[in-house]
Order: C-alpha cells, then structure tokens, then sequence
C-alpha cells in the first residue's frame, strides 16, 4: 500500500497530466492513482468531470477527485483491517436501504400520477381561517417605495406626488423616475416584504421599528451624498395575524403535504387490503 505522503505525490505529479488528458480520446486508459490494490483511473475522473469547463478547472476538479478518492480509500482500508467479520457484514443495511429506496420511489411516482395537486382558494381560506393562531408574524412586513438618489438629483416634492399615484399609469411614471435619477429603488406596492429590506438601505438605523411604522407614511433623510425616501403604503406588525396573501402560498403547500400523507396511508391501507384478499401473506402464532 502507498503510504499518505507518497499518494499526494502523486496526486499533485498527476494534476498536469489530467489537465492534458481530461476529454483526451486516445484509447488508453490512464492509471491516476493507486491506494493498496485498488487503482484509480483516467476515464473514472473524466466520467465526472464537465466538458465545457476550461483546462484549469478542470484539473482543480479532478485533484478535488483524487484526494476525496484516496482519502476514502484509505478509511475503507483501514475499516477492513479493524473491523470484524461480523461488523463488515453489512447484507442487511443495504438491504434494508434498497427496499426504502424502492418503496419511497414508488410512493413519489403514485403521488405523482394519481394525487390531486388542486387547491382551490376556498381551501386556503378555510385553512387560514381555522389555523389563525399558526399564521402570526415574525417579523414586520410591509408594502413600500424605497428611493435612493444623488442629493444634486432629489426632487422630494414630485417623489412625494408620484409615490402617492399607485396606479398601473403611477408605478410606470415613478419606475422612469427612478431609473433616470436613483442610485437604487425599490417599488414593492403589489406584494408584502419584510420591512428590514427597505430599513437596511437607509444609514440611520430604526431602533424601534413598529413605533417607526406607526408614525410615518413618508420618511426622508440625507447625508453627505444622498437623499432617501421611504413610502409606506401599508404594514402589518410581528405577532399580528399575517395578511392572506402573504402566506398563501406556504398554507398551500401544507394542504398539499397533509394531502400526501393522507394519500399514501390511504395507498398502504389499499396494499395491505389487497393482500389479504388475495391471500398473499400469512402471519404465524409466535407462541408456543
């Protein structure tokens, strides 16, 4: 068995020479590596290996390769020389391994194949509705215009008027706004975010952001270079119920996993019927 200094020898002696011979189509298979009597190479590194990665990446990736493989190696050799025949035998946990793959690949194509994926919006309701106490915000959330911009380019009257038009016809003029004089924005009227994106864009920290909620609609402040703008247009506060269509989503997505659960006891259920209707197993008196 190579020894572990004289393996990274080799392992670096041989970054060169993948480097050349990664894609390489002469017909011989190239030895990379050996620990004891088990070899490593060529095509087994460019098997994992990308094509369309330059020559440099690609010799990173498989010097990556080769350590993790002789580091495995090695642990694997050392484990068959101290385990004990009894401990090396490891038929039942794959077995056991095989058989949950094969059951849990089987679950997945039923639920993909026969599982109903509609939520209707009266389901979500019903579930917001009956489950309120789940749905109490975290965190502060709003709906907001954040506006950075030079201090020689601020205009706070006409940011005033144009944040105040959310319209269709509104957002569109206020984005030409922006995106001629803002150093960065953001327009976020039509979805509730996290209050902490638009308070972290301003220098002066909000030490009490739900009385800072509270009391301003609009809020403006300068610096040395710039002048920034905060529109509220609405918030909610931590600990309030969350707005509907903040959670929507995630109240869909748990209808549909108690679904899968439902489903699959129902699945089990039908397997274990079946198989006694057709006598397929037979369970025998362990008392003697």
């Amino acid at each position: 068995m190579l020894n572990l200094k004289n393996t990274y020898k080799l392992v670096i002696v041989s970054m060169a020479f993948i480097a050349g011979c990664i894609n390489s189509k002469t017909p011989e298979d190239k030895l990379v590596a050996r620990v004891g009597t088990i070899s490593l190479y060529q095509s087994e590194i460019s098997s994992v290996i990308p094509h369309d990665i330059s020559p440099a990446d690609s010799a990173v990736m498989a010097e990556d390769y080769i350590k993790k493989w002789v580091k495995q190696e090695l642990m694997l050799q050392k484990a068959q020389e101290n385990l004990s025949p009894e401990q090396k035998n490891v038929t039942r946990e794959l077995q056991d391994y095989r058989n949950s793959l094969l059951i849990y690949r089987f679950k997945n194509e039923l639920v993909a194949q026969r599982m109903d994926t509609t939520v209707t919006e009266a389901e979500i309701l019903d579930f917001y509705t009956n489950n309120a106490d789940n749905f109490k915000l975290n965190n502060n959330i709003v709906k907001a215009i954040f506006i950075k911009t030079p201090n020689e380019l601020a205009n706070p009257e006409e940011l005033r008027q144009l944040s105040g038009n959310s319209s269709a016809e509104g957002i569109i003029e206020l984005r030409d706004y922006c995106l001629r004089y803002a150093k960065n924005y953001e327009i976020i009227t039509d979805r509730w975010v996290n209050f902490d994106l638009i308070a972290n864009n301003i220098p002066e920290s909000i030490e009490k952001p739900e009385q800072f909620l509270r009391q301003n609609d609009i809020y403006e402040m300068s610096d040395s270079t710039y002048y920034y703008f905060i529109s509220i247009h609405d918030y909610k506060l931590k600990n309030e119920l969350a707005p509907l269509e903040y959670v929507k989503d995630n109240i869909k997505n748990l209808i549909l996993n108690r679904r899968k659960i439902e489903f699959l006891k129902q699945v089990e259920n039908s397997v274990y019927t079946e198989g006694i209707r057709n006598n397929t197993f037979k369970i025998f008196n362990s008392e003697k």
